[in-house]
């Protein structure tokens, strides 16, 4: 088969550096930010005007709270990835709330899904320029290949590139997508759209990435963002 450019695996180290075999479980940034129940902070987490500042921190900065949930309790919208044959759920209570993740065997490769609603108004373009900056702040990262092109309608934003994590060399893929869903209608008001941050990571080892691209390709193209037609949509 054609693997991707540099294609291997995918993750982005410091979002979801996730070793399924011992279950050491590192959970992503956003979820040290982000919370259910308090509003985001009102100083700036950035500390000097040159330093490149992570999708979270930026969201932060601009107000914006992101709370998860599950892909599969979500009615506005779909969120999904398939899961090949050999591949298994992958619980771990390290895992943020709503969290998604699939293994192969006992280690990697590994896919991840997560999904949060957002509540603020902020800068989508500008958000998303911020979406590669914890994969290339990871140690030794090597870019392969990105993208800013619309992913299924929405704006996203697509990094691939290697890194090491220790004292493996690892291929990495993550995409984000700022997606919105069905309008549903509020009591006393309009059909509101809710938005959604929704970020999709898979990662292996480089010296499997032939032996494992195939079930890779498969994830990532049957990775899926889509909205109910309005006929099917909540009310």
């Amino acid at each position: 088969m054609t693997v991707r450019t540099g294609m291997a695996v995918a993750a982005v180290a410091a979002l979801t550096a996730v070793a399924a075999s011992g279950c050491a479980t590192e959970t992503p940034d956003y979820q040290s930010i982000w919370s259910t129940t308090s509003a985001a902070s009102a100083e700036p987490t950035s500390t000097t005007d040159e330093a490149p500042l992570p999708l979270a921190n930026y969201l932060e900065d601009a107000g914006v709270i992101g709370r998860p949930v599950a892909p599969d309790k979500l009615t506005d919208i779909t969120v999904s990835i398939p899961t090949p044959p050999g591949w298994h759920p992958y619980q771990n209570t390290n895992l943020a709330p709503g969290t998604r993740m699939i293994a192969k065997g006992d280690t990697y490769p590994t896919a991840m899904l997560m999904v949060f609603e957002l509540d603020g108004d902020f800068d989508v373009a500008e958000a998303l320029s911020h979406a590669a900056v914890d994969a290339e702040m990871s140690q030794n990262f090597h870019k392969l290949n990105s993208s800013t092109d619309d992913f299924a309608g929405f704006p996203s934003s697509m990094i691939e590139g290697s890194y090491d994590l220790n004292g493996a060399r690892m291929h990495t893929y993550n995409r984000v997508v700022i997606a919105t869903g069905a309008p549903v209608r509020t009591e006393g008001g309009p059909p509101a759209a809710q938005q959604y941050l929704v970020q999709f990571t898979a990662t292996g080892y480089a010296d499997k990435a032939v032996e494992d691209a195939d079930d890779i390709e498969t994830i990532i193209d049957g990775f899926t963002v889509t909205v109910p037609n309005p006929a099917d949509a909540p009310r």
